[in-house]
């Protein structure tokens, strides 16, 4: 079943989303599209967003002096980067308002093949005894 809206008014999904001046999806997507950002985070419980009728921009809030963004970063990106990133994209989006940004999570590290190093192993190609993956070192 769908839920009707009055004729002449587009869906919720397509009225711009903005509050007190701020477009949240234009925040939000323009935050997503910088390099150290993995994605928005909406909190543990969801309470980190802006709610519109019928939907919510998770990651975004609008304040009266401030819009915050919560975000997961990627994996190696310094802090200070991120952050430099983050403010100069949206600052210009906002108008007079602060930027806060919360760093929610970080990606993990990227997988390595292995991080012990290979066994050291005699001249006959035997791993020697008490190295890993070599026989018991006697006790």
């Amino acid at each position: 079943m769908t839920a009707s809206h009055p004729p002449g008014t587009p869906p919720a999904s397509s009225v711009a989303a903005v509050i007190d001046g701020v477009n949240v999806d234009t925040v939000a997507a323009t935050v997503q599209a910088c390099p150290g950002v993995s994605g928005l985070d909406g909190g543990r419980f969801g309470e980190v967003a802006s709610y519109l009728p019928g939907r919510r921009v998770p990651g975004v809030v609008v304040r009266k002096d401030s819009v915050l963004v919560q975000i997961r970063a990627r994996w190696g990106i310094p802090a200070a980067d991120l952050l430099s990133q983050v403010t100069a994209v949206v600052t210009p989006l906002i108008g007079a308002r602060l930027v806060e940004v919360v760093v929610a999570d970080i990606d993990d590290p990227p997988v390595r093949e292995s991080r012990l190093p290979p066994a050291p192993e005699a001249a006959s190609g035997v791993p020697l005894p008490g190295a890993p993956g070599g026989p018991s070192a006697p006790v």
